[in-house]
């Protein structure tokens, strides 16, 4: 039996999120072993040489939409995956929701998939959507853990009110369909790396599936994803006016990091809601988050919290998110800044 976990793509390699949706793939995996129920599927006929119970545990199995030479099987190898689909379309060119859904909903029946998979991410959740509403099957979201259960059924914790609570849960399914919370699982790699191999997938799409079908720009391709990076530096209602992100971009580009911006930004329309950090936009879990003039509202917190340092730039040292950040400086950003970008411009000879 198999565990299928969607693989988005951060340039020629897997997103970090994806990542960890397949850390999370692999102990769902492995726990069918553990409660003895073989991973039978109970999803319409039972496949011949299929698992008989207390069989080892299900495999886990990549599902890559592009052609099958740009897998990145290194990556998936590492995190335990043995079997990878490239799904191949020549009409599939962009993301395409409900084409994405219904090739994985092919893939269900022909790898006698458990469980499906996929990062909590826009299209992780969407796609999942999509998924549920073709197969008439439950979809748990923003899960932080799941497990087979010897009653047949899946044990669930899910993150719930933006992961300020835990939801312990039992889904009655034949297949399962979850989301990883984003920044619930590590990306440990597997214990011992697995051979992979890649089978090229061509699903029967018509042309209703392709009505919606997004394309990204070489130009917006390119850069560090929120979601992913390493580094955030974040600009709220203290930046003042869209012209004072410039120096925040550089900042975040001499830090190798990407930029965030508070609701309140997004609202005035100064940045792009892709670039949002909160409850209602992209959660992040970097190594360092570098918030300039945010306040710290409760919906903003609940985007990085996850932040493994929190490091506040503001003129009031009341605001909410000096209490919660590792390190604050009490001052005008519009002086700290720059000062910021000419040192570390001068430390990589670039004055």
């Amino acid at each position: 039996m198999t565990v299928l976990c969607l693989v988005e793509r951060d340039g020629d390699g897997a997103a970090d999120a994806s990542l960890r949706a397949l850390a999370f793939s692999r102990e769902l995996a492995a726990s069918s072993e553990a409660s003895g129920t073989g991973g039978d599927p109970g999803y319409g006929e039972e496949p011949a040489g299929s698992n008989p119970p207390g069989a080892p545990g299900e495999n886990v199995a990549a599902v890559v939409f592009g052609p099958a030479a740009e897998v990145p099987a290194g990556a998936l190898a590492v995190a335990g995956v043995t079997d990878a689909y490239a799904v191949e379309s020549d009409a599939l060119t962009g993301y395409a929701p409900l084409a994405w859904a219904r090739a994985i909903a092919e893939l269900i029946t022909a790898s006698s998939a458990t469980a499906v998979v996929a990062a909590a991410t826009d299209h992780g959740n969407e796609v999942l959507a999509h998924l549920a509403a073709i197969t008439d099957l439950p979809m748990a979201a923003n899960c932080a853990s799941a497990a087979h259960a010897s009653d047949g059924r899946y044990r669930l914790v899910r993150h719930r009110w933006a992961g300020s609570l835990l939801e312990d849960a039992a889904l009655d399914a034949p297949v399962a369909l979850l989301t990883v919370a984003v920044d619930a699982v590590a990306a440990t790699p597997a214990a011992v790396p697995a051979k992979v191999t890649v089978h090229a997938f061509r699903p029967d799409l018509t042309d209703g599936d392709l009505a919606v079908c997004a394309t990204e720009s070489a130009e917006r391709a390119g850069g560090v994803s929120l979601a992913t990076a390493r580094v955030v530096v974040g600009g709220g209602r203290g930046v003042g006016s869209p012209a004072g992100f410039g120096a925040l971009e550089e900042l975040a580009g001499l830090l190798g990091g990407a930029l965030g911006v508070s609701r309140v930004v997004t609202s005035q329309g100064w940045r792009p809601h892709k670039q949002q950090v909160g409850q209602t936009g992209t959660r992040i879990s970097p190594e360092l988050y570098l918030a300039c003039g945010i306040s710290g509202a409760i919906q903003h917190m609940a985007g990085c919290l996850s932040a493994r340092h929190i490091v506040a730039v503001n003129t009031d040292p009341d605001a909410p998110i000096i209490a919660r950040a590792d390190y604050a400086v009490i001052g005008d950003l519009n002086q700290v800044i720059p000062a910021l970008v000419t040192a570390l411009r001068e430390r990589a000879g670039l004055s």
